[in-house]
């Protein structure tokens, strides 16, 4: 915890992913829902039209479609790293419920928090970070705002 109040890390790269090729973080997606609850019916039509094309579009997912008796319908996530998120998805549409499938397959699976600098590294430089007079020869001289000419 920072002084903000809120948690802060460096900008990172969740098991090198992009380094060599993409690998989905998302790992199961449980659609629960009851079969006779009407706040599942966005859920029962997703089922119906939708779930056969999301499966198809992201093949690295397991996607499970649970008909239990609950009392609201959820979407559970679970991804690479061990992390488990549910979303509620009573009363939705199926656009609603795509849209939601797709938010959680983007994600990493990690919290989303504040990020302490735009640039990290492990064996930082001692000379500093480049800027774009790292390099400029010292015979131009400094540069300085132009001085209003008195007369």
């Amino acid at each position: 915890m920072t002084a903000r109040g809120t948690p802060s890390r460096f900008l990172k790269s969740v098991l090198q992913n992009g380094v060599g090729r993409y690998v989905c973080q998302l790992k199961r997606v449980s659609i629960i829902f009851s079969k006779n609850s009407h706040s599942s019916r966005g859920a029962r039509d997703f089922i119906e039209e939708g779930v056969v094309d999301f499966a198809k579009k992201n093949p690295g997912t397991v996607v499970y479609v649970s008909p239990l008796p609950v009392d609201y319908p959820r979407i559970v996530a679970e991804y690479l790293n061990g992390t488990v998120k549910e979303e509620s998805i009573t009363s939705k549409t199926r656009p609603e419920i795509s849209e939601i499938l797709t938010k959680l397959i983007n994600q990493s699976g990690l919290e989303i928090i504040r990020i302490r600098k735009p640039f990290h590294t492990d064996s930082p430089s001692i000379q500093g970070q480049w800027h774009p007079f790292t390099n400029r020869p010292a015979s131009i001289g400094i540069i300085t705002p132009d001085q209003p000419t008195s007369k």
